[in-house]
């Protein structure tokens, strides 16, 4: 016996409600959430990124925008009024100074090795570091190089973009940007030897010429 159905059921919702589903569903998630992820919550036929899209457009010049992190979207209080959030924020625990330049070699030079990683640093990296800094989330296992032994690689993560407010690793920030955060002193310590892991370089974050 064939059943009646209603169409409204198999029916995609107007695009106003679409944006409004898409609003509620970023403003619940504590993370950034990709189209794919959306569309998973999202009722049959939805198009997410046009919502998207309208939502970005709505939200552009208000105290909290829609930013693209990645290939994830999120609401976040406009970068001009982060002063105002000053009381509320929880203060950084900042970083060694080997955890900084292993985390600025992998943003800048990313897919790269540990030996790599070592090359350019000079020195040895500490699997304590590495670990650090995927325990942070900042970092992430990549896809093995297709050299001798096929060793590992590193990259940032969608989390690394979030935090410092980038739509892709090309947008890094500078040493200003990494002071705010609290990842570094704001005034230079003394110069320490080139290989501690305490010294700190003003150039540390300045991209290195391509290999030819």
């Amino acid at each position: 016996m064939n059943e009646s159905r209603d169409p409204s059921l198999f029916e995609a919702p107007p695009p106003g409600e679409q944006e409004r589903m898409v609003e509620a569903i970023l403003f619940a998630s504590a993370t950034p959430m990709t189209v794919a992820e959306l569309h998973a919550r999202l009722p049959h036929g939805c198009d997410a990124p046009t919502a998207l899209r309208q939502l970005a457009s709505r939200y552009d010049g208000r105290g909290v925008r829609l930013v693209r992190s990645g290939d994830a979207w999120a609401f976040r209080t406009a970068s001009d009024l982060s002063y105002l959030m000053t009381r509320e924020t929880v203060e950084t625990r900042k970083l060694s100074r080997a955890a900084i330049e292993t985390l600025a070699i992998v943003a800048y030079h990313e897919p790269v090795t540990r030996a790599e990683i070592e090359e350019i640093r000079g020195v040895s990296v500490s699997k304590g570091t590495v670990e650090h800094l995927m325990e942070l989330g900042w970092i992430k296992l990549g896809k093995r190089k297709m050299t001798p032994g096929r060793p590992v690689t590193f990259v940032v993560t969608r989390a690394f973009l979030d935090h410092f407010g980038l739509e892709s690793a090309r947008d890094l920030p500078g040493l200003k940007e990494l002071r705010a955060a609290g990842l570094l002193e704001s005034t230079p310590g003394p110069a320490a030897p080139a290989d501690s892991d305490d010294a700190e370089q003003e150039d540390l974050f300045t991209p290195s010429p391509p290999e030819e």
